[in-house]
């Protein structure tokens, strides 16, 4: 299989989950990170040599693991154009290039899994994020549909939304909403979920053929109470945005590029 942002946070846990199973990974992460095959998932070049190491070395794969991603969002009216360009590149168009380019292969072997990360933030939208939001209900909606076209080549295509959980994402953190960048690490910090529970829940979702693996408690109780209360749903989401502002009305460096 091959596992991009491989390299640290979920990449690792889920590295050390399959390997520990038997299976054989190909880790692929930035330059410097120490991973098997350096690949910047925003380079068509990067995926065309990973598709080529992987067809040299096992001639096919049986899963692909779209991993890599990074931590962004801002308020409507904070962040900036050129943020969501960044995050979407990433967040998005990394998991669109990975299956575009292992598509082929997929079809002539017969079979194959793809594993695309998304997060919570793809099934439930709290304010403050919506650069996040939007790019990671693209990935839920795009698996899908990569989904329903691959299934006739015996692929299937799972898509993971978990929620905060103890990692360095936050280290990639990026937008001028320095309020935001805030409440983020504090709940990164202080989940009581760590990587290698998620990447656990990752491989049963996995095994068990789960089309969308929502795969700790705060997330499914989050995606139920969507579901079936909107109304107490919404209340906690407004009540949600405006805390957040209140921490902004309170943070002299706000609106600056703190961030960073």
């Amino acid at each position: 299989m091959l596992i991009t942002g491989a390299a640290g946070g979920l990449g690792a846990a889920l590295t050390a989950a399959f390997t520990s199973r038997g299976d054989q990974v190909l880790t692929t992460d930035r330059p410097g990170t120490g991973a098997d095959l350096e690949l910047d998932v925003t380079s068509d070049s990067d995926w065309a040599r990973a598709l080529d190491a992987v067809r040299e070395r096992w001639g096919g794969l049986d899963i692909l693991v779209n991993n890599a991603g990074v931590a962004g969002g801002g308020r409507v009216d904070r962040a900036t154009i050129e943020e969501w360009r960044w995050i979407t590149d990433i967040n998005l168009f990394g998991v669109v290039r990975g299956v575009a380019t292992f598509a082929a292969l997929f079809k002539e072997q017969g079979s194959g899994e793809i594993v695309n990360i998304a997060s919570l933030a793809g099934l439930v939208h709290p304010a403050g994020m919506g650069s996040y939001n939007a790019v990671k209900a693209a990935v839920v909606a795009f698996t899908e549909t990569v989904g329903h076209e691959l299934a006739q080549y015996g692929v299937h295509a799972h898509v993971v939304c978990p929620s905060y959980f103890r990692t360095n994402l936050m280290a990639s953190m990026q937008g001028a909403d320095s309020a935001l960048a805030g409440v983020m690490s504090v709940l990164v910090e202080q989940s009581p979920i760590s990587a290698e529970d998620i990447a656990d829940a990752v491989l049963a979702g996995i095994d068990a053929g789960d089309d969308v693996i929502v795969p700790d408690d705060a997330a499914r109780l989050a995606v139920g109470l969507k579901r079936d209360d909107r109304a107490a749903y919404d209340a906690v989401m407004r009540k949600q945005a405006r805390k957040l502002n209140a921490i902004a009305d309170a943070t002299p460096e706000s609106g600056s590029d703190g961030a960073r």
